[in-house]
């Protein structure tokens, strides 16, 4: 069949339909998963389209042919096995880096009376199988599948017959933007009490329009854009995380007069084409505040080399620029490096780090998205979070926050936590002890676009400089996720 490289969505979906009804169901799959993988990679295109109905009524069509090629009876999977309650968590891939992971770990812990069973495509690579076996499966009956080698349709014929012999209880779908096999294999023929949990909120993500499957959004920004932009009928389940302890009392701020900031993420939230460069700003915040900053998540080595050349050019003590790729906890590590002020990432923000420094009494510097409240972040923290759009904001803050200031930041964010985000909230919630949940208010209601630095920022998007570096972040993703 000839390239699926068209100029239009419609254009595409014509011609996957005739593959589909042709049975060519890996070609089409294959071309799904390749273009969402072209839309996420564009800057220009984030928090701009969350979904795409065309493209889940596509994956769905193609499901429901693989399903009847198989040929096993649909109502074999209407009657659950007389045995303990068996929950399916479905995913592209489970890794130890990742808010999604941990989300899965936090629904396993809630239910520990129930069986729980983690299928993965492996369309992004193997998953990391230790993580698992170090972390909640030590202690629950949990198991990790793989569907391993095998091209799209196989892997979507493999995890069909996976769901029909299993006949879970439940099926939340964790599936990556592009998992085209992921959003295909849950059909409504199974009848399995399924959901979709939307933490690929920023960008095109498959699965957002399936309609036999009820919608879950994990932030108020979500909830509130998937209902009233998208016009979906969804649910709010908050993030949680377990209670690591709030700031130590006899453990005081700035100490000698001196922050100490931290961020973390990994590359592809920070090493992103945007207005403002975290690589270039790390060096100009350390000038400010002439402390340190720590940065946990992995980074790439050019971003890295980067940030210590601006160290350099400034005079500026490489010791200064603490780099850690990963740790156990991002909450203990806020307290074992006596973190005053936590800089989250941009230009996307990360809505399960927030909670952690919420809990760990952390006060937050988030960044205004020049034209995304989703990838802020904002309404996510304690009322009154100091939030910066340009750079000389957030310097300023830095240079004139006081003692004072930061004391009253950690304590509403430990109250933000302790509200909304205990475990126990989400425990209630999956065992249907929670009564009705309350719709989630938007503290960043008064979002306001910079359209005219939006534009500036579109307009040099078209440069040839541009258009190579986005060519080459995409080969970097390509690569990473064989990491």
């Amino acid at each position: 069949m000839a390239s699926d490289s068209c100029k239009s969505l419609h254009s595409l979906t014509e011609r996957l339909a005739i593959a589909i009804g042709q049975g060519e169901l890996d070609h089409a799959l294959r071309a799904i998963h390749d273009f969402v993988e072209r839309i996420i990679t564009e800057p220009l295109c984030t928090s701009q389209v969350y979904g795409s109905r065309k493209l889940d009524e596509l994956c769905q069509k193609i499901g429901r042919a693989n399903l009847e090629a198989i040929g096993a009876p649909p109502g074999d999977a209407a009657d659950p096995p007389p045995e303990s309650r068996l929950v399916v968590y479905i995913v592209t891939r489970l890794q130890k880096s990742g808010g999604h992971s941990r989300v899965i770990e936090d629904f396993i812990a809630a239910q520990p009376e129930a069986r729980h069973l983690i299928l993965a495509t492996d369309l992004g690579g193997k998953s990391d199988t230790d993580y698992l076996l170090n972390g909640v499966g030590k202690h629950s009956k949990v198991l990790l599948e793989g569907a391993g080698a095998g091209n799209f349709q196989q892997r979507l014929t493999w995890l069909q017959s996976r769901l029909l012999k299993t006949r879970p209880h439940k099926v939340y779908l964790f599936n990556h933007h592009q998992d085209s096999v992921a959003v295909a294999a849950v059909q409504p023929a199974m009848k399995i009490d399924g959901s979709f949990y939307h933490h690929g909120d920023h960008q095109l993500c498959l699965g957002v329009h399936l309609s036999h499957l009820q919608h879950i959004d994990l932030h108020p920004m979500g909830y509130h854009t998937c209902r009233e932009v998208l016009g979906i009928d969804n649910t709010y389940i908050p993030l949680t995380a377990d209670d690591k302890g709030d700031r130590p009392s006899d453990w005081p701020f700035m100490p000698a007069g001196r922050l100490t900031t931290c961020t973390a993420a990994r590359s592809n939230k920070v090493e992103v084409p945007y207005f403002v460069s975290y690589l270039e700003l790390v060096p100009e915040l350390l000038k400010a505040t002439g402390g340190k900053h720590i940065h946990i998540g992995r980074l790439t080595p050019w971003a890295l080399f980067s940030i210590r050349r601006g160290l350099k050019r400034r005079g500026i003590a490489a010791e200064r620029f603490i780099y850690t790729p990963w740790v156990p906890s991002v909450w203990k590590a806020l307290h074992e490096f006596r973190v005053d002020l936590y800089v989250a990432s941009f230009p996307y923000g990360g809505g399960l780090t927030l909670i952690e420094v919420m809990g760990a009494g952390i006060p937050l510097a988030l960044h205004r998205h020049i034209f995304s409240k989703v990838v802020s972040g904002i309404g996510l923290a304690y009322r009154g979070a100091f939030s910066w759009r340009f750079p000389e904001d957030l310097l300023a803050y830095c240079g004139s926050v006081t003692v004072s200031d930061l004391v009253q930041a950690g304590r509403a964010g430990r109250r933000q936590y302790e509200t909304f985000h205990r475990p126990e909230r989400l425990q209630a919630i999956l065992n249907g002890t929670a009564g009705e949940q309350a719709v989630p208010d938007d503290a960043s209601d008064d979002f306001v676009v910079e359209a005219d630095e939006f534009a500036s920022w579109m307009e040099r998007q078209l440069s040839l400089g541009r258009v190579l570096a986005r060519a080459a972040y995409r080969g970097f993703r390509r690569l990473r996720s064989w990491w």
